[in-house]
């Protein structure tokens, strides 16, 4: 008995005797920490948006199937490749546009998951500066002699955006990244005249010309395809209402020779279901 008695005292005083080497105190209630609370984000939404567009178009290679068509089943086509010459050259310019958005987002905890239909409506149009090209070739004694006056027009009417988005939300804080598909619509206008002249290298007599040839093409609403990645911020205003800032990079392509890209500032507000 006395050693039971003795051991249940050593059980009894030992906490204390830790706890009081440590200067630790019994956690009372009211410092009790309960379990992370977060943000619900999850469900739901559609929301409105505004945005500014810096783009570039480089039209370097607009008017290369055009040329060729011109030039089809000639010598100096085939040996020199005429075609490949860039009359045309980059252009940087900016416009706005507005649209909106609609996605579900699932969540755990403080991560977030979803995906969202984002669509843009903008006046963003870059023109190439009609520009002109000239070479000339020999071989075989005859000078080749060509040039070529080129311009072309892009504009960008709108497009739409399918994403899937990653995010973290830190307090009424929700930062983000997103990777898209997107589908675009473009009027697309270009135009080349081509001129060549031949002549004997030690006579200086012309031996054949061709042209002027003119070649034009116009297209209309054409669907062009891209992909567009970024990082933004929602932010809790309310239990449904939210606002929003992002940036986008989008990326197109099938614009029949040239290469478009975009970056996008965008802000807007939404509603939570």
């Amino acid at each position: 008995m006395r050693w039971v008695i003795c051991a249940l005292t050593v059980l009894t005083l030992a906490p204390a005797a830790y706890a009081a080497d440590l200067d630790l105190a019994p956690l009372r209630s009211s410092q009790s920490v309960g379990p992370p609370t977060y943000t619900n984000w999850s469900g739901f939404y559609i929301g409105g948006q505004a945005t500014y567009i810096s783009g570039g178009a480089d039209f370097a290679n607009a008017t290369q199937s055009l040329i060729a068509f011109i030039l089809r089943d000639t010598f100096i086509e085939s040996q020199f490749g005429v075609s490949r010459l860039a009359p045309l050259g980059k252009v940087d310019t900016n416009g706005t546009g507005f649209g909106g958005f609609l996605g579900y987002n699932t969540q755990w905890e403080g991560a977030v998951l979803g995906v969202e239909a984002n669509y843009t409506k903008t006046n963003w149009m870059a023109s190439a500066t009609p520009g002109t090209i000239a070479r000339h070739f020999d071989s075989g004694g005859t000078r080749f002699d060509v040039a070529l006056d080129a311009s072309s027009s892009l504009k960008l009417i709108d497009y739409t955006s399918l994403r899937g988005r990653a995010g973290w939300v830190m307090g009424r804080f929700m930062p983000y990244g997103f990777a898209s598909f997107v589908v675009g619509r473009a009027d697309i206008t270009k135009s080349v005249t081509v001129t060549e002249l031949e002549t004997n290298i030690s006579t200086g007599a012309i031996t054949g010309a061709l042209g002027p040839t003119t070649n034009a093409e116009s297209q209309s609403g054409k669907f062009i395809y891209g992909y567009s990645g970024g990082l933004g911020l929602d932010v809790a205003l309310s239990r449904n209402i939210f606002v929003r800032g992002e940036y986008e990079f989008v990326q197109f392509t099938g614009l029949g020779g040239m290469k478009l890209n975009t970056n996008n500032g965008r802000v807007g507000a939404g509603y939570r279901f």
